[in-house]
């Protein structure tokens, strides 16, 4: 490895400036990015799904646990599912997951935060609950709602065959989707501010370019809390 020239602190910081006014462009073209999600057309969802989850069966519905928005990651963690990692360290199911899909679990942060803004994130696998609650338990993934697929839900979401997330929205008893990103596009995530900026709704703050009436409620950060202290 060949070191970089070192310089004097005035020149650093000159060179910070200058990669500065690329990193805020940068930053800029999300902010416009997500602004085009939130334009997204909807696709209503026109079947019922059903799930098990670990108090027993489960309709889509129930996934937003009351919510009006849901991201679903679909994870592979099956009995036909390759784990991608070392076999010969005993990787394989049901002790692992596929390890790109449980690099994306470790990732995913307090709920509160999102559950705050009206949103929902939950994980979906092919493994049965008994199977998923050895696998939470072990990498700390608790406080993750993990359901069973049992039909042609992923499928019909075009995660069947690769992992992604799938965004949905509720309108009374009906249930839209708004987005769809997967492959390394669900590197992204890992923050509070990255799901909801894949959301049709975003993070509903004033300074947002959004659809004429979506919720705008607070200043940047206005509604940020503690994450015991949201009201429930």
């Amino acid at each position: 490895m060949k070191a970089q020239p070192t310089v004097t602190p005035e020149e650093w910081n000159a060179e910070r400036e200058k990669l500065l006014v690329k990193e805020k462009e940068h930053m800029r073209a999300g902010d416009a990015l997500a602004a085009a999600r939130r334009r997204m057309p909807w696709l209503a969802v026109e079947k019922d799904y059903a799930f098990q989850g670990p108090n027993g069966p489960a309709s889509f519905a129930d996934l937003f646990e009351g919510r009006r928005q849901l991201l679903v990651y679909r994870a592979f963690y099956g009995p036909d599912i390759t784990t991608y990692a070392n076999p010969a360290r005993g990787d394989s199911y049901p002790e692992r997951a596929c390890v790109g899909c449980s690099m994306i679990a470790d990732q995913v942060p307090t709920l509160a935060h999102l559950n705050a803004r009206d949103t929902t994130l939950a994980f979906a696998s092919r493994a049965p609950q008994d199977h998923l609650k050895v696998l939470k338990e072990r990498h700390g993934w608790e406080h993750i709602p993990w359901y069973t697929i049992t039909d042609d839900w992923d499928k019909d979401f075009g995660v069947d065959e690769w992992h992604g997330h799938n965004v949905f929205i509720r309108e009374g008893d009906r249930i839209y989707r708004t987005y769809f990103i997967d492959g390394r596009g669900s590197e992204i995530f890992g923050t509070v501010w990255s799901h909801l900026d894949m959301t049709a709704l975003g993070r509903q703050e004033e300074w947002e370019n959004s659809p004429e009436g979506w919720p705008q409620t607070d200043r940047a950060g206005g509604w940020w809390d503690y994450n015991d202290a949201y009201a429930k």
